[in-house]
């Protein structure tokens, strides 16, 4: 049995211009300049607070850490209700999850910075509340790239680490697989660049989600589009 574990934002969703405003809000609010929008963005995935210290910077006392984090979630909420800031899937990602579903010797998972709540807002929006089988979020683990996100999914499915494959857009993600002793696949179309995914050490890395369900049973390899 393997445990394909998927990030969402940047790998699942694409969320991009929802974050990237909720983040352009908080800012204004905290009467901070705008930043690099590539920057912004590369914050994604990081728990919320940890974000939040990666954008304003490690000197920021606690509690505007905290201050900021709680804008970002009020303007989050608000902008998500607005059918202009709806975030689609990727191209193929309904599909490839719906056909490793379909497999006997795979169970899918999700290790997300989000909330059990946000995540909750998406499997119910897709119909997949009962595709899979173990959630991971920052409400139930450390931050990306600590590996107790994955460590704790292979426990919930009784899938041991070498068996997990990790799907993410963000090196975060990869070195979180990697810590936990499980195998990576980078998708070239998230927050983080192709090569930044690669000296994070992605086992592979894909260009569409049809190249995904073949690596589910590739061993390691030099990563390569």
């Amino acid at each position: 049995m393997k445990l394909v574990l998927f990030d969402v934002d940047g790998t699942l969703l694409d969320s991009q211009h929802l974050i990237y405003s909720a983040l352009s809000e908080t800012l204004a609010r905290m009467e901070r300049p705008l930043m690099d929008r590539a920057f912004m963005l590369s914050i994604v995935g990081l728990s919320l607070e940890t974000a939040m210290v990666h954008l304003l910077g490690p000197e920021t006392p606690t509690a505007e850490v905290e201050r900021a984090a709680g804008h970002y979630r009020d303007i989050f909420q608000v902008l998500r209700a607005d059918p202009a800031y709806a975030a689609p899937l990727f191209p193929g990602a309904l599909e490839t999850v719906a056909a490793l579903r379909r497999r006997d010797d795979v169970v899918l998972g999700i290790a997300t910075g989000k909330s059990q709540r946000g995540v909750a807002h998406i499997l119910d929006g897709f119909g997949w509340r009962d595709v899979f089988a173990t959630v991971q979020t920052a409400d139930d683990a450390p931050s990306k790239p600590h590996p107790a996100m994955v460590l704790q999914a292979g426990r919930a499915v009784g899938v041991p680490p070498e068996d997990i494959v990790m799907i993410g857009d963000t090196s975060f993600d990869i070195a979180m697989g990697r810590a936990a002793g499980a195998r990576t696949v980078g998708v070239s179309w998230g927050n983080h660049t192709v090569e930044a995914l690669r000296e994070a050490g992605a086992d592979h890395i894909i260009e569409d989600f049809a190249q995904l369900p073949p690596l589910v049973d590739a061993r390691p390899m030099a990563a390569a589009l």
